[in-house]
This record gives structure tokens, C-alpha cells and sequence, in this order.
């Protein structure tokens, strides 16, 4: 009862716009004094602090926000829009398709869901308008494809879950990468049977000369390097995720010197984005931690299995029930706040049915997707509207109602086949 409280006390606080980290670090500390009192209550806090900002694991985390943000300072997301364009565009619905490849590739280097919306409305709804694609094409291309930041590596919230689970980030990592080639490629295969059903919806872009094709495609060239260099020393053993982090951050910052992209005020802007950014996602995570050591106090995750066996739930019927409470919790929350609430809850449940913690990481992320686009928040329609302030909330979340097929597809394909996330890892 202690700890159902708290939890509803934490949700009251959220609801009333008190900031997530500060709502778990208040409730969790005052949870845990009111169960072992104050003194306990106060050292555990001190000592959650303490241990996590000089934790060496945790400098992973600034390390990749600066290389996204110093990529992004470097407006690859025209070139690589620019690139997926002279590839895809002379087909039927082809530029909402080269919105999805980009996204993907912007993904991959930004890590962050929110900076892929923002980068493509700005980048691929003009296009795409110009050559008169539908609106509802448009907006639902850039939403659904700007949730592939949280997926594809490196990403925030497989980060965040690696830390909160004391879970392998190399693993994570590698067992995103096929499911976000798959979620890019039944994205494609949607948006081609739209356009094949409604052809006025997006119709043909003038097909391109080889050359100005070959020119788009090797403008990007250094950037796809990059990735293949953090990625694939994170694979092959010759560095680890911190490491990586450290060299991707080097390679962004030449990259961007390199395009004459950066002077001394951008550099020293871009530091303390990256710096404001860490604080308010450390400051979060330690709420969350803070908050998990009185729910564990407090005997929620005991009580919870105790609730399962109670019930006799099979393991996959339990899986199901979480799936379902995490779309629920996507209508009024956002997703580094639902990974942060509940993770810390349920993870001692899964691990106890014998669930794989980084396939159950990769699941919580594609649940956390359709969170993103989820009404009535949505994060990524809210984004993608204050970037075109035009189109109305209708014709976003109608947009995102066309991607809603492959994204309980996809999901559905992992959790019947656990090895397209377990694959890579294993050969690592």
C-alpha cells in the first residue's frame, strides 16, 4: 500500500507539472524514510548521488549527446534527405520513403527522436509539398520515422535502460540494429502500398542524372563512416561504448570543422546544450533510482510477482499485460519518463520469468515508439507541430494512424522471434 501510494503520488505530481525528476527524487526519498526512516533515507539518497555522477559507464551518455549535436550543427540532415531524394524520388510515394531512409540515418548518429522530427520537418516536408504529396503523407512520414532516434543506435533510451538495468550497452546497441533495419523497411513497403492505392497521395519526383545522384550519395559518405567506426568497434571488441562515444564525439567535431559548419560560438553553444542536457538526464535518472530503491523497500516488485503467480499468467501473457500498460501510459507520458518510471519496477519481474534483458530492452523501446506517437500526447506529433504550425493536429495524428500497422507488426515479429534481436549480440 506504501508503495502504491507513492506511485500514485508521483503520477498526481507529473499530471500537476512538477518535473519528473523532481517528483521521483521528492516521493522516493520521503517513501524510503517514511518505511526505514529519515537517517537510512538520507545516506541512500547521498549515496545514489555520488555513485552516479562518478560512475565511469555513465560518461557514455554526454559523450554521444555531443557527437548528435555536433552533427547536427553540421545540417547533415539536408544531405542526407538530399541523398535518400536522388535514390528514391522517382518512384510513386519515393520522397515520404527517403524521408524514412534519412530519418534512419540521422538516427543513427543522433540518437535522439525528438532532434530527428525536428531536423526532417524542417528538411523533407518542404520538398515533399513542393512536388504535391498529401499532407497526411507528409506529416505521417517524418512523426513515425523520427521515432526510429530512440531505436537505432546509438540511442538515449537504450542508455538510460542499460544503466537503470546494469545491462551490457555494446549488446543493446547491436541487437537495435535489425530491428530498426526492419521498422525502416516495413515503413517503406506502407508508404509504397499508400501510394499505390492513392497515387495522387505522392506522386513521382523527376528521376535524376546518374552523376547528381552519385554526388548526393557521397556528400553523406563521412558521416556513414563514422557511424561504421563506432558501431563497428563497438561489435568487433576494439573499444567499448565509452571509448566509442569519446572517438564518434573527435570524428563529429573534425567532421564539422571540416565543413566550416562550427566557429567558437557554435562550439561553446554546442558544449553547454550537451552539458544542460546530461544534467537534466542525470538529475532524472537519479529521481529514478532513487524511487526504485523504496518501491524495492517497500516490496512492490514482490508483491507484483506474487500477483502473477497468483493468477497463473504464462510468462508471454505477463509480457502482453506490460505492452498493453505501456501504451496506456504513452497517452499521458513521455518516453524517457515512462522508461524511468517503470523499468526499475518491472525489470526484476521479467528477469524473473526468464525474459533475455536486452530483448526485453529492445521491446520496451518499440512499445515506447508507439508512445511517441500516441494521442493525446504524442511527443513526436507535439514537435513535428511546432515546426510546420500549419497542419493541424487532425492531419498529424491521422498521418501517424497510417504507420500503425507496421508498428504492432514489427513488434509482433520480435516478440514471436526473439533471435532478430539476440542474433548480433550473439556473435559478438
Amino acid at each position: 500500500m506504501t508503495a502504491a501510494i507513492g506511485l500514485l503520488t508521483v503520477f498526481l505530481l507529473i499530471m500537476a507539472r512538477v518535473p519528473v525528476g523532481v517528483a521521483m527524487l521528492g516521493v522516493g526519498f520521503v517513501g524510503f524514510a517514511t518505511v526505514t526512516g529519515l537517517r537510512p533515507a538520507s545516506f541512500m539518497t547521498a549515496q545514489t548521488v555520488f555513485a552516479t555522477v562518478n560512475s565511469y559507464s555513465f560518461s557514455v551518455l554526454p559523450l554521444f549527446l555531443l557527437m548528435g549535436n555536433l552533427i547536427n550543427r553540421s545540417r547533415i540532415s539536408t544531405e542526407l534527405y538530399d541523398a535518400a531524394h536522388a535514390c528514391f524520388g522517382h518512384f510513386r510515394g519515393g520522397l515520404a520513403q527517403a524521408t524514412i531512409v534519412a530519418c534512419g540515418g540521422l538516427a543513427a548518429i543522433s540518437g535522439s527522436s525528438m532532434a530527428t522530427t525536428a531536423s526532417m520537418g524542417r528538411v523533407a516536408y518542404p520538398s515533399m509539398r513542393r512536388y504535391g504529396y498529401a499532407d497526411i503523407l507528409s506529416a505521417g512520414s517524418i512523426a513515425a520515422g523520427g521515432t526510429l532516434g530512440i531505436l537505432i543506435p546509438p540511442s538515449v533510451v537504450l542508455l538510460v535502460y542499460a544503466i537503470l538495468t546494469d545491462t551490457s550497452i555494446s549488446r543493446l546497441f547491436i541487437a537495435g540494429i535489425v530491428p530498426g533495419v526492419i521498422a525502416v523497411l516495413l515503413y517503406m513497403l506502407t508508404i509504397a502500398a499508400i501510394a499505390r492505392l492513392r497515387p495522387d497521395w505522392g506522386p513521382a519526383a523527376a528521376q535524376p542524372e546518374r552523376g547528381t545522384r552519385r554526388r548526393a550519395v557521397l556528400r553523406v559518405w563521412p558521416v556513414l563512416t563514422l557511424f561504421l567506426v563506432v558501431m563497428g568497434g563497438i561489435y568487433l571488441g576494439v573499444f567499448t561504448p565509452t571509448e566509442a562515444a569519446g572517438i564518434g564525439a573527435l570524428g563529429a567535431l573534425l567532421f564539422a570543422l571540416a565543413r566550416r559548419a562550427l566557429n567558437w560560438r557554435g562550439l561553446f553553444d554546442t558544449l553547454v546544450e550537451t552539458a544542460v542536457t546530461s544534467a537534466m538526464i542525470f538529475f532524472v535518472i537519479i529521481g529514478a533510482m532513487v524511487l526504485g530503491n523504496f518501491l524495492n523497500i517497500a516490496g512492490l516488485p514482490r508483491m507484483l510477482r506474487t500477483t502473477i503467480e497468483a493468477l497463473d499468467l504464462s510468462p508471454m501473457q505477463v509480457l502482453i499485460v506490460i505492452c498493453l500498460i505501456y501504451v496506456a501510459l504513452g497517452m499521458v507520458l513521455e518516453s524517457m519518463s515512462m522508461v524511468l518510471l517503470t523499468v526499475p519496477i518491472l525489470f526484476p519481474v521479467v528477469t524473473a520469468l526468464g525474459f533475455d534483458p536486452i530483448w526485453f530492452g529492445i521491446l520496451i523501446v518499440m512499445v515506447v515508439e508507439l508512445a511517441l506517437v500516441t494521442p493525446p500526447i504524442g511527443l513526436n506529433i507535439y514537435i513535428l507541430r511546432s515546426v510546420l504550425p500549419h497542419l493541424s493536429l487532425r492531419t498529424l495524428f491521422g498521418g501517424v494512424l497510417l504507420f500503425i500497422i507496421p508498428d504492432f507488426l514489427k513488434l509482433a515479429l520480435i516478440i514471436a522471434f526473439p533471435g532478430l534481436v539476440l542474433w548480433l549480440p550473439s556473435l559478438m
